[in-house]
Formats: C-alpha cells, sequence, structure tokens
C-alpha cells in the first residue's frame, strides 16, 4: 500500500530560484532572471519594449479580454511562455456611484493601465463617458494637465502607487481607504471605506455647506447692518434710541449662537 503524501492536495513542493537584476517599470511590468533565464512579465508595453511577439496567442488573449479579463504576458528568453488573466469584477455599488456623480453633472474619464478592450467594456458597462487604456502614471498626469490647460476643474480618484502622481497633480484628490499609503499621502480626501458612492456623498456635504456658509454670512451681514448703526446712534436724532449694551451683548451672543445652530443641521442633511 503507497504511503500518503505529506504534500497537500494542488500542493507542489518547489525549489525556487534565486531571482537576479530585477527592475520594475513603472506602471508596465517588472523583469528578472532565474537561473540564467530572463523574465519578463506585464503588459503589452512591455512585450514591445523586450521584442516579444504576442500574435501565437492572440485568440486566446482576445477571448479572455471579452470576458472582461485584464492579461498579463509572462516572457522567457524573448519568447512568449504563457499568460496570466486576472479578472476584477466590478463592485455592485460602482454603478449607484456612476450615476450619481454623472446626475451631478460631472463629465467622468476612465484612466486604467488595463488594454483598451478590458477599459472599453467597464466604460460601456457603466455608461463612462470616455476612457484611456494601458495607461502609465506619466500619461494619467498629461490627461490631467491636459484637461486642466482647457480650464477644467479635475477631481481624481485613486488607490494605488502608480496613481499618486496624478493624486497630487489634481485640483481635488481622492484616495480610497483600502489603497496604498502612498496615495492617501498624495490626496486631499480619503475615502475611508474605499467605497466611490463616498465620492457622491462628498459631493452632496460639499455644496450644503457652501450653502451654510452663505446663510451664516447672510446672518452675520443682516445683524451687522441692523446693529451698528444703531449703536453708532445714527438713528438717535430722529428716534432718540441708543443701543444699550446689555442689549448689544445679547445681540452678539444670539448671532453666534445662531451661527453654530445653523451649521450644526449639516448633520440631520448628511
Amino acid at each position: 500500500m503507497p504511503r500518503p503524501s505529506s504534500t497537500p492536495p494542488g500542493k507542489k513542493k518547489l525549489t525556487l530560484g534565486e531571482l537576479e537584476n530585477f527592475e520594475s517599470g513603472s506602471g508596465i511590468g517588472v523583469t528578472g532572471s532565474v537561473d540564467g533565464h530572463q523574465l519578463v512579465l506585464g503588459n503589452s508595453a512591455l512585450m514591445q519594449q523586450a521584442g516579444i511577439e504576442l500574435g501565437q496567442l492572440s485568440d486566446e488573449i482576445e477571448s479572455l479580454r471579452r470576458q472582461g479579463a485584464s492579461v498579463v504576458y509572462l516572457g522567457v528568453d524573448s519568447g512568449l511562455a504563457g499568460v496570466l488573466a486576472v479578472a476584477d469584477p466590478i463592485k455592485a455599488t460602482t454603478r449607484d456611484a456612476m450615476a450619481t456623480i454623472r446626475w451631478a453633472g460631472v463629465r467622468i474619464v476612465m484612466a486604467t493601465g488595463d488594454s483598451e478592450i478590458r477599459a472599453r467594456a467597464v466604460a460601456e458597462e457603466l455608461g463612462i463617458d470616455a476612457f484611456h487604456g494601458e495607461v502609465t502614471p506619466d500619461a494619467k498626469l498629461e490627461i490631467i494637465s491636459q484637461l486642466q490647460t482647457r480650464g477644467r476643474h479635475v477631481a481624481m480618484a485613486g488607490d494605488g502607487i502608480n496613481d499618486a502622481p496624478a493624486l497630487a497633480k489634481a485640483d481635488i484628490g481622492t484616495a480610497m481607504g483600502t489603497g496604498t499609503d502612498v496615495a492617501m499621502s498624495s490626496a486631499q480626501v480619503t475615502l475611508v471605506k474605499g467605497d466611490l458612492r463616498g465620492i457622491g456623498e462628498a459631493m452632496h456635504l460639499s455644496d450644503l455647506t457652501v450653502a451654510n456658509m452663505r446663510q451664516n454670512l447672510g446672518f452675520a451681514f443682516l445683524y451687522n447692518s441692523i446693529g451698528v448703526p444703531v449703536a453708532a446712534g445714527v438713528i438717535y436724532p430722529f428716534t432718540g434710541l441708543l443701543l444699550s449694551p446689555m442689549v448689544a451683548a445679547v445681540a452678539m451672543s444670539f448671532s453666534s449662537v445662531s451661527v453654530v445652530s445653523n451649521a450644526l443641521r449639516l448633520l440631520l442633511k448628511k
């Protein structure tokens, strides 16, 4: 009777070679050598730089992309050894988030390192206005710069290291709390839960805050436009009225209370 294997099902005791000459290409992949073999792992742009042809698996790659998967290529010694398909399903909450942002009159542009086919599929499913696929960090930065040159106010949402330059460049950078530390450090706003619906909530809260500020300024202007002339004795020659210091103190206190109370109404509208 054969002895049971100590290796768990689906596991293999592999001896891994030592990685040498490791290099990371920003937004495109990684390269290195193992046991004398040159390895390249990344997107089609990196394969093109390495001179690796992708035609032999073009049908399989196209099929995977149509299924919504992102394809990562593996090259060994200047030849294509295989592909890895990574599926990143769209969150159920993303559709609601896109609808809310679009309803607010914001034009949505998607810039992703994924392939053009994958980017197009996601854009069509979510109703995104414009998209850019296989975008490097520098290209994301250029897209934002071009929009700003046209006089647009740009808000950028991202969660990765590659998004950090664009988050810093945007007028409003929004990082996901579930992302990298460098992304959160580069952004002005962080969504703790990493839910894109938080962007719509932040926009709504911002509108309420600005409206509240205007109301408070109006209250202050009203109080001062009435109280200051009376305290200065402007109407004394006509009415014989002066503003008592006690009344002035109460009026100032009431002004502060009314402004604070009006601001606290935001807690009820969240």
